[in-house]
């Protein structure tokens, strides 16, 4: 009696939310109309729903992101130079070849620390800031403990992400923009960790400013997408895209 393509009337959930018949079937929203104004990238609203991940960086790399939107912020703000901490699979990277814009692109798989305050830029002297750092312990990239996936609390990883954020800060021009891709989760453990409130409130306690919306993107070709779980919950289909200013 039960119908395995309909999902509220099945004996077995686990096995029918495996069935491509309805898992797969996609879901189309009407999106609001965005106002008509002067932006030269005028699909670069508060929702961000890009699916192209675009000739950028190695997908192959836990974490990587699309360079679309980094592109379109690029376009957005027009720096004259990029600095890159966190350069991860060179997705940022990409993006300032393509728009050929002078981008300092670094990683701690190079030795160079984010956090450290003696390896960052010269003060005042960069224009835009792109970082998609690691969340903790979600995804574990290495056992160096500089790393802030690799944090033993979520306390360790905060205060490490305020050092971050304040070497980000001194790097900056004043009116510089720091762009922070980051989203929530839950731990086993720890529970929620609403790590888009951390960022806002560690970079405004270093006197940063939110320079516009947050942009909600949503996260086409999450891992998390193809997965079935035994547990019910809501599932966060987005991360948030902050983008914070250096006053003059």
């Amino acid at each position: 009696m039960n119908r395995i393509d309909n999902p509220h009337r099945i004996a077995n959930p686990h096995y029918a939310a495996r069935n491509a018949r309805w898992r797969r079937r996609p879901v189309y929203v009407k999106l609001p109309r965005a106002p008509l104004n002067t932006s030269p990238v005028p699909r670069l609203t508060s929702l961000y729903h890009h699916d192209e991940a675009g000739p950028y960086g190695d997908r192959r790399y836990p974490g990587n992101c699309s360079g679309e939107l980094i592109k379109d912020l690029l376009t957005f703000f027009a720096p004259a130079t990029v600095f890159d901490p966190m350069t991860g699979s060179g997705t940022c990277y990409d993006v300032c070849r393509e728009l050929d814009i002078p981008c300092r692109s670094l990683d701690l798989r190079e030795g160079f620390d984010a956090c450290d305050p003696e390896t960052v830029p010269d003060d005042d002297t960069q224009d835009f800031c792109w970082a998609h750092p690691p969340y903790w312990r979600m995804k574990r990239y290495s056992d160096d403990p500089r790393d802030l996936s690799a944090a033993p609390t979520l306390g360790d990883f905060l205060d490490r992400y305020a050092a971050f954020i304040a070497n980000c800060h001194r790097a900056l021009r004043p009116g510089g923009k720091l762009a922070i891709l980051m989203g929530d989760y839950s731990d086993r453990e720890a529970g929620f960790v609403p790590l888009v409130h951390h960022t806002k409130r560690l970079a405004f306690a270093q006197g940063f400013r939110q320079a516009c919306t947050d942009i909600i993107r949503f996260s086409h070709g999450a891992s998390s997408g193809t997965r079935v779980y035994r547990s019910a919950f809501i599932p966060g289909l987005h991360d948030v895209c902050t983008i914070f200013e250096k006053p003059r």
